[in-house]
């Protein structure tokens, strides 16, 4: 049997502690406890702004407690009010059984599925118990323990009533909080489950949870939430200019997760060294000591950006990332360049100026006076490439090329492209199509 630890206390030190019940610290230190996160399936992948919520789950199983990661197949198709604008859209069972078992595949990554110990991780998802019932059985053995008066009160119900939104809110909506306690009581009385944890923005609806548990099982729910998480120059956490970092490399590659974190604020990496990863107390402290002796160093983004790496992706990611980074900012090989993917290479010289030739161009040899000015228009003139070449500044693919050389098949990378740079940092990427 697994040692229970203090998960509050490590949870408070750490920063992700925004509400909590009274009580609930002294329940979850008498016993291997339960609980349970929901998580929105409306995609096939989580993206880091979901990194609070399985750190929640994941600190609990380290604690020596069982999570359960709930995947909201119904409440999913409803759409949940807090925080939100508008109606989100409605996914058939198909697409949500999909995205179910990718969500499934991406928390293995923080959590225990298939050890076999008491206190391993369950998935579940609420379709299954609330798709048999029927709406008049759900106001009957439900929505009859809550008065509206109750629901109405919740900051997630009077914020869309009484803010911009001129449609105010369905009905559908507004029984949203019914379903996710309801979710609760099921949990509480099929799985033992005690305690429900989520972001900030959920305690209106946590709470009806253990309102219903009260009410309806004569039992006893107990509610934690962290807090929301933001950037200091308050733009949003968990978006970059492409939008969602996702925790899908399909969708957001390795290298660009690893900037992500890299490019940190200092007063961002402190916090965010605590919530995103698992290194203790004392190596923190000393990191952030180090830190601030010499912050142009970065110890804080660097081992923050290796440690969510690896965790969410691999070893070999993070090396790939570390791998591609040198490419721009430091000493790197044509070898370098030729192990980097398609799609990492884009990734590497976003905003880098591009110019397409076509491969009869490459085929027949393409002079490097050509590929430099007149066919791309990199160097302003055949004479400003010539001076280049003369004074040994031009590369081909990270290597040094003279006045003579030609562009072939044999230097495209990936099949496609071609570097070229004049200098240390000026780069332009010959497009071969």
């Amino acid at each position: 049997m697994m040692k229970i630890s203090n998960f509050i206390e490590e949870l408070q030190w750490r920063g992700m502690v925004h509400d909590v019940m009274p009580e609930t610290e002294t329940h979850l230190m008498e016993a291997m406890r339960s609980a349970y996160v929901g998580f929105d399936p409306t995609a096939d992948s989580l993206h880091i702004g979901h990194l609070v919520p399985i750190m929640l789950l994941s600190h609990f199983q380290k604690a020596g407690h069982k999570p359960f990661a709930l995947v909201g197949g119904a409440t999913g198709m409803i759409g949940d009010p807090s925080g939100k604008s508008n109606e989100r859209n409605l996914l058939d069972e198909k697409t949500l059984r999909h995205n179910q078992e990718c969500v499934r595949v991406q928390l293995s990554q923080f959590l225990d599925f298939a050890s076999g110990e008491d206190n391993e991780a369950v998935m579940v998802n609420n379709y299954d118990w609330m798709k048999e019932f029927s709406f008049l059985e759900f106001i009957r053995d439900v929505g009859k323990h809550l008065t509206v008066n109750y629901m109405m009160a919740k900051d997630s119900v009077k914020s869309r009533l009484t803010g911009e939104n001129v449609d105010g809110m369905s009905f559908t909506e507004f029984t949203y909080q019914l379903v996710q306690g309801y979710d609760f009581l099921h949990l509480f009385k099929n799985n033992d489950c005690t305690l429900q944890m989520g972001g900030s923005d959920q305690w209106g609806n946590i709470t009806t949870g253990t309102e219903l548990i009260r009410r309806v099982a004569g039992g006893k729910g107990y509610a934690l939430t962290c807090p929301l998480i933001t950037k200091s120059d308050g733009t949003k956490f968990g978006k970059s200019e492409g939008g969602n970092v996702w925790l899908d490399p399909q969708r957001t590659s390795p290298y660009k997760f690893y900037q992500y974190w890299l490019n940190t604020s200092d007063e961002d990496a402190e916090k965010y060294i605590k919530i995103f990863t698992f290194i203790d107390r004392s190596t923190i402290e000393a990191l952030v000591a180090e830190h601030k002796e010499a912050p142009h160093l970065r110890a804080l983004q660097k081992r923050l950006a290796q440690e969510v790496t690896i965790t969410v992706h691999s070893e070999a990611a993070y090396d790939n990332a570390i791998a591609a980074s040198e490419i721009l900012f430091g000493k790197s090989t044509s070898q370098d360049l030729k192990n980097l993917d398609a799609e990492t290479f884009l990734d590497v010289f976003e905003g880098v100026p591009q110019a397409e030739v076509t491969m009869a161009d490459v085929e027949g040899g393409l002079d490097i006076i050509g590929a430099l000015a007149e066919k791309t228009g990199f160097l302003k003139s055949n004479g400003e490439a010539r001076r280049a070449l003369k004074e040994n500044s031009i590369s081909v693919n990270k290597e040094k090329v003279k006045d003579d050389y030609k562009i072939t098949k044999a230097d495209l990378l990936n099949n496609q492209f071609v570097l070229l740079q004049r200098g240390k940092r000026n780069y332009f990427v010959l497009l071969v199509k």
